[in-house]
């Protein structure tokens, strides 16, 4: 057959991380998850990983990961934080492209990306190349095997470029139809015009490039891609099918027909996108309408015989060319028509004057430690991958000019640490959408300040304010936010992080948890060496010393600390740089006195006598454990309230009862109450394994009849929760019947429930319950079978419940 379709995703996500923790922290706006990327990926990345092949009856009859069957890029910085946070997901991706191997005759249909999505035009020659070599190791390190092709950020393309993929063995990239300017028929001398998007997607075409070499080509089909991405045609796979294939044409040879999508198209922009995608690749494969296959397996069977010529510094997404990163073009998300984009020129020049003003003072003492700063600066992506101590002293060893002590690694380090946030905020995202002060922006900015705070400490030379005076001309929409000097102010300044505070976070969280004598907060390690602590009533004191020690840049400093927790929110703690066992010990000898005499006006004045004004409070806790403290310091306020909204509604539910049945309305403050205690109750009942479902059903019965709506969101992640807990126990011991019999009972309590709950978690895992059950249960004996019986029904009814239709190998 000479009919290839190929399905692109480009899965990215912006680096969410802060700069100094390494970690994203909550981001509340991704309710009931903990963070944007938490909240993608459940609904498109591990949809993906096993989406649904449905029959007639809307019963799933197979999982299908996607990924094996599609081309796909992914950001290796979202890579990263999927290998840590969703590892399924990741092995189900990693194992996709190992399948594609198999299928495609040693092509994978893994393509590398340039690594923290920088428009490579606009960036500068040493930029481009780290950007490359850095997505191409992190690929290598990730899929086990080189790429071959790469895909640029926002398809954004000029002939260096290319020229640098080529040089690093890149044998292929794919572009939008609007990209294309001319072509011709290789040996040729006759060119035809294709602006416009004239271009025909259906083939490979050669880019010749200087010194005689060239690298390949593909354009996806604009029209189809569009569709799939703002019109509607995920709305039904057999739609989709017909028209992937109705793009063939019937007179033609070997010819592909490729679309191309962000990747979040198929279920985070389109719910239920990846199975109208699953359904309409099999519908073409089971009906023989043509074949499927990637890039790089067409390209090995159909190598090109035409030439392009490119239209430099374009992208996908930008009319304008690249203008859309750099200027006020016109190109935005539309939401604010009023708004304008005027902030993105003194945005990038503020960036490029900071890289521009490091880049010789980081020659000048990179030069002292290091053999070859950038080829340092290129190999320094296996620290980023790796860092162990075995990593960073290979690293360092090999890269090295001299031997280093302590303090000429942590330089070393520090320099490094300095480029990769140079080049991180430079993430396209920054420029992309329509407000200085929106979150992608924030974001930049902080990886900027991070990259200022290292120049300064290296440097000096009061780098900080000269930046911020080319930052102030970049003027926000918002009055309220005024430039990006007040941005800096509000959103940088207060999440920037020293050894210092996170000693103070150490000290006010060990109040509230125990640390072991080796801790980890995020991008820093902790040792603790001494540790007192006193209580009476509910004021609690700490004193302590702990090593802090930084993970990226090996810095370290051992400090002293003092904590006094009043209740409530009242919080002082402060902290200094260990002076001595001496000075500790006077300072630990005086604040347990003044506790002892319970003199809690004496501690406070004490610790401003030690710590000066190093003085902390719940405010200096990272996000996610300020959270945490909250929720403990606000738990008896809340059962206390909880304790009166029960009352309320037991006093007068009969009451609310008689009014419903007369149709009258309920009083507001009595029906907030209800509202409040049956939510509270059934959030109760959900978080308790095995489910109460008599109370649940209670609930519910009592919430119907005096016609509330309860918290559906916070019920629902409550309820889905703990059935993925419950699912697992399943899983993790197969042979417990009364751990069937619950799963079970919550199957079908789920189903009873008023509101929608997200069982994809639950099915993947019982589904890979049943395969393993009826895969073993195949080769019983009778007898063996028959003592199988009720395990057998338990599961077919389980089944039966989620919606699977299908008894995995069950004959």
């Amino acid at each position: 057959m000479n009919r290839y379709i190929c399905v692109h995703g480009h899965f990215y996500q912006p680096p969410r991380e802060n700069p100094w923790l390494e970690a994203i922290e909550l981001q509340d706006s991704a309710y009931p998850y903990h963070d944007w990327n938490e909240k993608i990926t459940a609904q498109c990345y591990s949809p993906n990983a096993n989406s649904r092949l449905l029959n007639g009856e809307a019963r799933i009859v197979e999982l299908i990961n996607n990924y094996s069957k599609m081309s796909f890029n992914f950001g290796p910085t979202l890579l990263s934080w999927m290998k840590d946070n969703t590892p399924d997901t990741y092995e189900a991706i990693i194992e996709a492209d190992r399948q594609s191997l198999m299928d495609f005759d040693g092509h994978g249909s893994g393509m590398a990306q340039c690594y923290n999505h920088v428009i490579l035009p606009l960036a500068n020659r040493s930029d481009k190349h780290t950007q490359v070599i850095w997505g191409i190791r992190d690929f290598e390190y990730r899929f086990g095997r080189r790429p071959e092709g790469m895909w640029l950020p926002e398809t954004a393309v000029d002939l260096e470029t290319l020229n640098i993929l080529v040089s690093n063995g890149i044998k292929f990239t794919l572009l939008s139809p609007s990209q294309a300017s001319r072509t011709r028929v290789l040996g040729s001398h006759e060119w035809i015009d294709v602006a416009g998007g004239k271009i025909d997607p259906t083939v490979a075409y050669k880019v010749n490039l200087r010194n005689g070499r060239s690298i390949s080509v593909f354009f996806y089909d604009g029209p189809i891609s569009q569709a799939l991405a703002f019109e509607g045609l995920l709305n039904n796979g057999e739609s989709l099918a017909h028209r992937l294939i109705e793009a063939f044409s019937d007179d033609r040879g070997p010819q592909i027909v490729s679309v191309a999508t962000d990747g979040e198209t198929y279920g985070h922009h389109h719910h239920r996108g990846d199975m109208a995608l699953a359904y309409a690749l099999h519908y073409i494969e089971n009906n023989g309408l043509a074949d499927i296959i990637n890039y790089s397996a067409f390209l090995d069977k159909n190598p090109p015989m035409h030439e392009v010529r490119i239209f430099e510094n374009s992208s996908w997404s930008c009319v304008h060319g690249v203008d859309r990163w750099k200027t006020n073009c016109g190109c935005n998300s539309g939401g604010h028509p009023e708004w304008n984009q005027e902030w993105r020129r003194p945005l990038r020049s503020a960036f490029d004057w900071l890289r521009d003003t490091v880049r010789p003072l980081f020659l000048k003492e990179a030069r002292l430690l290091l053999s070859d700063p950038w080829e340092a600066r290129n190999r320094y992506i296996d620290v980023v991958l790796d860092r162990s101590d075995d990593s960073v002293n290979r690293f360092l060893e090999s890269n090295s000019s001299i031997d280093l002590n302590e303090n000429g690694m942590i330089k070393a380090l520090k320099l490094l640490e300095l480029q990769r946030h140079l080049m991180l905020m430079y993430t396209s995202c920054g420029w992309f959408f329509d407000e200085l002060s929106g979150i992608e922006t924030v974001q930049v900015i902080q990886f900027a300040g991070r990259a200022v705070q290292l120049a300064e400490e290296l440097f000096g030379n009061g780098i900080e304010e000269r930046f911020l005076k080319r930052l102030e001309t970049a003027k926000s929409n918002l009055p309220e936010h005024k430039d990006g000097r007040e941005i800096y102010k509000k959103w940088v300044k207060p999440a920037v992080v020293d050894l210092a505070k996170v000693s103070a976070h150490y000290a006010i969280s060990s109040l509230f948890q125990d640390y072991g004598e080796d801790s980890s907060i995020f991008s820093f390690n902790v040792t603790c060496e001494d540790y007192q602590k006193a209580q009476t009533g509910k004021v609690k004191l700490a004193i302590g010393r702990a090593r802090l020690t930084s993970k990226t840049t090996r810095e370290t400093e051992i400090f002293s600390f003092g904590v006094l927790h009043l209740g409530d929110h009242n919080v002082n703690c402060g902290v200094t740089k260990y002076q001595g066992d001496p000075e500790y010990g006077v300072l630990s000898q005086e604040l347990m006195e003044a506790f002892s005499r319970a003199d809690f006006a004496e501690i406070i004045r004490l610790m401003d006598q030690h710590f000066g004004i190093c003085i902390y409070s719940l405010r200096s806790l990272f996000r996610d454990e300020q959270r945490k403290v909250l929720d403990q310091i606000l738990e008896p306020a809340l059962a206390e309230a909880e304790s009166v909204y029960n009352q309320i509604h037991e006093r007068h539910a009969p009451f609310l009862r008689f009014l419903s049945d007369l149709d009258q309305p309920v009083p507001k403050p009595l029906l907030q109450a209800s509202v409040l205690a049956l939510t509270a109750r059934l959030r109760k009942a959900f978080s308790q394994i095995p489910f109460d479902s008599q109370l649940v059903r209670e609930c519910l019965e009592e919430a119907n009849f005096i016609k509330i709506s309860l918290e559906d969101t916070t019920l629902e992640s409550e309820f889905r929760t703990s059935l993925v807990v419950i699912a697992k126990q399943a899983l993790d011991d197969p042979g417990d019947l009364d751990a069937l019999k619950t799963l079970d009972e919550a199957v079908m309590l789920a189903q009873s429930l008023p509101f929608e709950v997200n069982l994809r978690k639950t099915q993947d895992i019982c589904y890979r319950l049943a395969t393993e059950f009826y895969r073993i249960r195949k080769s019983m004996n009778a007898e063996d079978k028959r003592r199988t019986t009720l395990r057998s029904a338990y599961i077919d009814s389980i089944l039966d419940g989620l919606g699977i239709l299908v008894r995995p190998t069950k004959n």
